[in-house]
């Protein structure tokens, strides 16, 4: 875990706010014994996990595909190639919707902007760090120069995000 206590207390009043805000249908859903803490989130989220991402193309239509997602310091990130249309339509259209949802037991969903990272800045040598720590066990140490070959990483700045799991 990364986390900070502020951290914490961020994603905690993000999923609290979300939460206040959700209508009824949903709230029906998502119970309050069926939510997660900012603590449950974190723990639920180490490592990699997939990410449903959805870009918005120029005319309006969503599309959705698959990005590994890093949750760091309370925030999902991705990366994928500079040239991806998924950045084409994120240069133009930052506002993004991911979920994470390995199972009908659990969905972590998230809706804000994507905020381009320069993996260079010595600001985001955290992340470097574990995006590091995640994939070179996985792909190897020549991972490293996979990274630096020019990929490109965001992170997303949540307006709200809503958990549901059930035991």
């Amino acid at each position: 875990m990364r986390e900070t206590r502020e951290d914490l207390q961020t994603l905690q009043d993000l999923l609290d706010r979300s939460y206040g805000a959700a209508g009824a249908h949903m709230r029906s859903i998502i119970t309050p014994d069926r939510r997660l803490s900012a603590d449950e989130v974190v723990a639920r989220l180490e490592g990699m996990r997939l990410l449903a991402l959805a870009t918005v193309t120029a005319d309006g239509r969503p599309i959705v595909g698959p990005v590994d997602g890093i949750f760091y310091r309370g925030r999902f990130h991705f990366g994928s190639s500079p040239e991806s249309v998924r950045f084409r339509h994120l240069r133009n259209r930052p506002h993004v919707s991911a979920t994470h949802l390995p199972a009908e037991e659990l969905a972590v969903t998230v809706h804000g902007r994507a905020v381009p990272i320069d993996l260079n800045d010595e600001a985001n040598a955290g992340f470097r760090q574990a995006l590091l720590d995640v994939y070179i066990p996985r792909y190897g140490p020549e991972w490293e120069s996979f990274l630096d070959s020019g990929s490109l990483y965001a992170r997303i700045e949540a307006d709200k995000m809503f958990t549901f799991h059930i035991d």
